[in-house]
């Protein structure tokens, strides 16, 4: 089977994310939540996974990493926890449901939203801007989209946003391909799929936001802090972490960090070559319309003339044995501003090879000519 579907969850695992995670699969204990040495000793990894991501992101400090249980999560932390009714917000029509869906709950509560339209198939900065106002509480924007790869210029979005408006980013198809830097970008919230770029297990994912943000929590419950109170600890991280946490899933985050650290730039150059090549013979075959430009994501969506997405999908997986995804990617806006019902979407890593980019051309050209 050949895996094209990266951007849903990675295919690769470093073998020091595996065997960490079966280490950490071994120790009973809970994380903060005893005194015994087991406890404190899980505790002290997690903490120091805070930190390798806090570096890695150029975040504020370690204590405002949360971990989640996916990028979901953490954008729902980081929206319903920090806007309010009367609030203004400013978004793109280039999102994904883990925006779209708790912007459309706020609504409902008062806050008003707008929907920066693409330009020409892109993320434009001009159109962003054109939507913010003094009164904007925040602008929350993709760094990649899930759909075509295509990515706003983020540091421009940021420079010409008022002073006091927040930059809520995901980045969970970014994380982990591209350098992100939140101090240097001047983002004040990222969200981070753990089992994507980050090459962490599912279950992993992390919310990283600076001294401007400050979410109330959207889950309550126990923290191993300040059990006395029936009201939830007032510091960070603690805040925002109520419950169990996942300790394998938070271990191969950390250990996904130490790989990229010693290989993303490898990676990087290895996965755009990849990319460019597909997306320029794929826009070279008959009935085949590319909608993705060249891009250090792996994404590489297209569409056949004579058949829908998910039919093609289905096709692609019982003939041919290449996973693809068909469909609308949890992005219905994106799709609408596309003028398309349905795309069909090869996501790759830097471990895919020319090889298995060849079988899908040749795959998608029979499709096509069927």
């Amino acid at each position: 089977m050949i895996y094209f579907d990266n951007a849903a969850t990675g295919g690769f695992k470093p073998d020091s994310v595996i065997s960490a995670v079966c280490a950490a699969l071994q120790s009973p204990a809970n994380p903060g939540r005893s005194g015994h040495s087991l406890s404190i000793s899980c505790l002290e990894r997690v903490y120091a996974v805070r930190r390798l991501l806090s570096d890695f992101f150029g975040g504020d400090s370690y204590d405002r990493v949360i971990f989640t249980k996916n990028c979901t999560e953490a954008l729902n932390i980081a929206l319903l926890g920090v806007l309010k009714s009367g609030d203004e917000a400013v978004t793109t029509v280039a999102e994904h449901n883990s925006v779209l869906r708790p912007l459309r709950a706020l609504e409902k509560r008062g806050v008003k939203v707008k929907y920066a339209p693409l330009e020409e198939g892109e993320i434009s900065t001009r159109n962003i801007l054109s939507l913010v106002t003094p009164s904007t509480r925040a602008v929350i924007v993709t760094l990649a989209s899930n759909v075509t790869g295509a990515a706003p210029d983020i540091r421009a979005v940021k420079d010409g946003l008022p002073k006091d408006t927040l930059l809520i980013c995901d980045g969970a198809q970014a994380c982990g391909h591209v350098p992100v830097n939140m101090t240097e970008y001047g983002i004040d919230a990222l969200a981070v799929a753990g089992h994507k770029g980050m090459l962490g297990i599912q279950g992993s994912g992390a919310l990283l936001f600076s001294s401007r943000v400050n979410p109330e929590p959207i889950a309550y419950g126990g923290t191993g802090s300040e059990s006395f109170s029936a009201d939830m600890p007032e510091f960070y991280p603690d805040k925002l972490e109520s419950g169990t946490l996942s300790y394998p899933a938070i271990i191969s985050l950390g250990e996904g960090v130490l790989y990229l650290n010693e290989n993303m730039q490898r990676d990087g150059e290895a996965l755009m070559s990849l990319t460019n090549c597909l997306v320029t013979s794929l826009a070279s075959c008959a009935g085949v319309k590319v909608y993705s430009r060249p891009n250090p994501y792996g994404i590489v969506a297209f569409s056949l003339e004579n058949m829908q997405s998910e039919i093609a999908a289905y096709r692609l997986s019982e003939e041919y044995s290449i996973c693809v995804r068909g469909g609308l990617h949890c992005a219905p806006m994106m799709h609408e501003s596309l003028s398309s019902d349905g795309l069909i979407r090869a996501s790759l890593c830097a471990k895919n090879t020319r090889e298995e980019c060849e079988k899908l051309l040749l795959a998608v050209r029979a499709l096509a000519r069927g």
